[in-house]
């Protein structure tokens, strides 16, 4: 990654000197299977003598023309950047040169399907990587027009932003297609698809009265499991709700949806060429979770076409812009427009966890992030830029009210169209429909960092009577600051088996303390739930007999959003070592039965397992892992046949097998000698259990490779990957670890399955050598992989199973005697801070 980076100083003194009109950019994508040539042409005016460089990641370039000169290409280019002196008013450069095709999800990615030989071309630009295909001015400020002609050969589908044109065909079996020229756009929203995509097509009329093509693309391997009606149904639903909402028609031409191969992210919204991960594509069973999941991916992609597309950050401090408003407009198009009704109860469980998790990190900063350069950004997609923004949105939407909040957006999108805004931007005409002046909104709740905590403290007399109530707000002592809050607290009587709201009052809670009168007189509550409705942004705690009686009855709550803050609740508080893990796993084994959300069982789930494998008095480990599979065992069989719980304890199951009964289990059912009524053990259950089967040392690297004989597909890869990773000797761990920290040559999701299957050892023995390796190694990782593959590395690989004190120690150490490039920094400080975390909860749970 070295000579890669943009410093935001670099890119503000560039905007205030040049202005970019066009490109024009040729590429020739028949030269095998290492390069592709790219010959851009750029126009652009600039303050006369001015000197700059424009940015192209490059193999080689063979000529570089400005303005009718020739350079030397050797003399002004150092395959990132190319220099360009002396610029005239009026400029015109032409840069010949061949780039690489990458296997990082990064750039122009290249896959060749295992399936049937075909070659898959994808593009993937956010943040810096259009300059990996073309020479550019890699700044989303710099917006101009692309227009690409792509010459590839002729059975294949090349999709772009613009409509794809009528090829030109050649007598040597290749074609050239000539795009039309795109609007004002970021060259990071800019794409290219290309390769024998099965295309499914069809359109809808735009609330301007166009017509707009449609397509739904995937690999000709995977197009039997293509769902494109449902994607289109979903489509049309979002196109409605958002032209409606916004008062904007769609601003592009057509709208292109295509599942492509080894993707790095969910999505990316190229305007009008939106790019999804296949994972999205089901050929086999897959939780209700992860359907509502592909909705709201879906719409969350459509909501950028407009912010971010249309209407795009200045420079990537203001990226929250983009991600927390297609975050909270794809939950509210969700909730409203599909079937999917209950999208925001997924976002309390899921997003709102992940925004409470980065928010306590070191390396928490505010929505309105300082971002000095590119390196600053690329680790800033996380759960604050899109989780609490988003959540923080949605606050805002109930304070100025939801009608004038999309008002103020609507004017918003009127008057930058096709420009680049900062936040005041968009806080000027939101006072404007509102009325409400958002300066003092804007520094406590965007400006600042930090999540509170907000807890009831109450007395009563001998009869039960409330004589005191209150709320009390702490901050972390690094962020300080105490917030306003709009929020409500329910009473919870246990009536006829049924634990119901009986009493509900909603105020405004600011300060340390804030008293509520309202509730003094009541007799106590057997639950009281603050935060009720999940108005505010804050973690919430149960005092201690509500505690109690949600471990004995949370099951009993009808109401499935109020059911997902007290499961939010009580994991937050076991994260921050006040509550015990064994009380956690008694809460959740009494009472995900007939949990009816698939995303609140999903990441409940998650988080007893990571509970019963780390977070428990390290003592009482084996004794309590056991217990927690022999549960998921029992409610797997006891689970509704064919059921989406059954499925998820399942799985469940399956991952934290341990003893020989468990895996006789496995084995049996992924046999076929026993099973559950009514689920199938398909190809990739198959894989999962083999997987767990592997960890367990039942199964061989022979019988992955029968396996991966049977399933010779990409996912099969993965899935290959991930076992032998997993298998438990120390000589396969480390034929895992070199496979991607030495070798270089493995693809992305390669990359990424086999540190799952690394870090999966049920004895944690096995991982203590790589300690050392791991902190040897990473400045160099860093310095020599992409950016994608360096921070898979550093992320997966990190040996948190061990979760110890020894570990801990030695990242300290790490920290203490180096100095790594700041990005590299903030990992290590948050894989540390993980690993003290769990220590805390450890010593908790020892407690009882």
């Amino acid at each position: 990654m070295s000579g890669e980076n943009l410093t935001r100083l670099e890119a503000i003194e560039r905007a205030e000197n040049i202005a970019v009109e066009s490109y024009q950019v040729d590429l020739d994508l028949l030269r095998g299977a290492d390069v592709f040539g790219a010959t851009t042409t750029v126009t652009f005016s600039a303050t006369p003598g001015y000197s700059t460089f424009i940015d192209a990641i490059t193999s080689s370039v063979h000529s570089v023309t400005l303005n009718g000169v020739e350079h030397d290409p050797a003399q002004v280019s150092d395959g990132t950047r190319i220099q360009l002196d002396n610029l005239d008013a009026h400029n015109t450069l032409t840069v010949v040169a061949e780039a690489k095709y990458t296997n990082t999800g990064e750039g122009l990615h290249r896959f060749v399907d295992p399936v049937d030989g075909e070659v898959y071309l994808y593009t993937q630009f956010e943040v810096p990587d259009s300059r990996r295909m073309f020479a550019v001015f890699e700044q989303p400020d710099l917006k101009a027009t692309f227009q690409f002609t792509v010459t590839a050969p002729e059975k294949w589908e090349v999709t772009s932003n613009q409509p794809t044109p009528a090829p030109v065909k050649h007598s040597n079996g290749s074609a050239t297609w000539s795009f039309a020229p795109t609007p004002r756009i970021s060259s990071y929203i800019t794409a290219l698809v290309a390769g024998p995509y099965d295309v499914v097509r069809s359109e809808l009329t735009s609330a301007d009265g166009r017509v707009i093509p449609l397509g739904v693309f995937c690999r000709k391997s995977l197009s039997e499991y293509m769902d494109a009606d449902y994607v289109f149904e979903k489509t049309r639903q979002g196109f409605e709700y958002f032209e409606s909402k916004f008062d904007y028609a769609y601003p592009f031409d057509k709208y292109d949806q295509l599942f492509v191969p080894e993707f790095n992210a969910g999505a990316m919204e190229n305007a009008g060429c939106v790019t999804f991960t296949e994972a999205y594509v089901f050929r086999s069973k897959v939780t209700d979770a992860i359907r509502e999941r592909r909705v709201v991916t879906i719409l969350h992609e459509l909501a950028h076409m407009w912010f971010g597309d249309l209407v795009t950050m200045r420079w990537w401090n203001d990226l929250w812009l983009n991600e927390s408003f297609a975050e909270y407009a794809s939950t509210l198009a969700t909730a409203e427009a599909t079937e999917w009704h209950e999208a925001w109860t997924t976002f309390a469980v899921m997003e709102k966890s992940w925004a409470y998790r980065q928010d306590q990190l070191p390396s928490t900063h505010p929505i309105v992030a300082d971002i000095p350069d590119l390196d600053a950004v690329r680790v800033n997609f996380d759960g604050i830029t899109y989780a609490k923004g988003g959540s923080v949105l949605k606050q805002l939407g109930a304070w100025v009210g939801q009608e004038q909040f999309l008002a103020g957006v609507g004017q918003y999108f009127k008057k930058h169209a096709y420009g680049n805004t900062e936040l005041k931007d968009l806080l000027v005409e939101l006072e404007a429909t509102s009325g409400r002046d958002l300066t003092t909104w804007s520094k406590l709740w965007l400006e600042t960092a930090g999540v509170n905590t907000l807890r009831p403290a109450l007395t009563t007399d001998a009869d039960g009577i409330i004589t005191a109530f209150s709320i009390e707000q702490t901050a972390p002592a690094d962020w300080p600051t105490i917030r306003p809050h709009r929020m409500a607290i329910g009473f919870y009587y246990l009536n006829q088996g049924k634990l119901v709201r009986d009493h509900r009052v909603e105020l405004d809670v600011d300060g340390v303390s804030t008293e509520v009168q309202e509730l003094v007189g009541l007799t106590r509550p057997n639950l009281i739930l603050i935060n009720d409705d999940d108005l505010a942004y804050a973690k919430i705690r149960l005092d201690e007999a509500s505690l109690r009686v949600a471990i004995a009855n949370l099951k009993d709550i009808e109401d499935p959003l109020a059911r997902s803050l007290v499961w939010g609740s009580v994991w937050d508080s076991t994260r921050d070592a006040e509550t015990a893990g064994r009380d956690f796993i008694d809460l959740v084994l009494g009472n995900i039965a007939t949990e009816t959300e698939s995303t609140v069982v999903r990441t409940v789930l998650g988080q007893l397992l990571l509970v019963a494998s780390s977070y428990v008095d390290p003592a009482t480990r084996e004794a309590q892992t056991v217990r927690v599979a022999d549960a998921l065992w029992t409610l797997a069989n006891d689970a509704e046949a064919g059921s989406d719980n059954q499925f998820q304890f399942l799985r469940s199951f399956a991952a934290l097998a341990s003893t020989v009964e468990h895996l006789a289990h496995v084995k049996e059912l992924r046999d076929g000698k026993i099973n559950l009524g009514g689920l199938d053990i398909d190809t990739d259950l198959g894989w999962e259990l083999l997987i767990s089967l592997a960890a367990g040392g039942h199964a061989t690297e022979a019988d992955i490779d029968e396996y991966l004989g049977e399933d010779n597909t990409a996912t099969g890869a993965q899935s290959a990957a991930h076992a032998k990773a997993a298998l438990p000797s120390l000589a396969q761990k480390q034929t895992a670890w070199n496979s991607v920290w030495v070798e270089d040559d493995k693809p992305n999701l390669i990359v990424r399955a086999t540190g799952l299957g690394f870090n999966k050892a049920q004895d944690l023995a096995v991982l203590e050598p790589f300690v050392k390796q791991y902190f040897d190694s990473i400045e160099k990782i860093w310095a020599n992989r992409s950016y994608a593959i360096a921070e898979e590395l550093v992320e997966s690989y990190y040996p948190a199973p061990l979760a110890n004190e020894a570990l801990a120690q030695a990242t300290r150490d790490y920290l203490a005697k180096n100095n790594p490039p700041a990005p590299l920094r903030r990992l290590i400080v948050e894989n540390l801070a993980g690993t003290e975390r769990t220590l805390a909860a450890q010593a908790r749970d020892k407690q009882g």
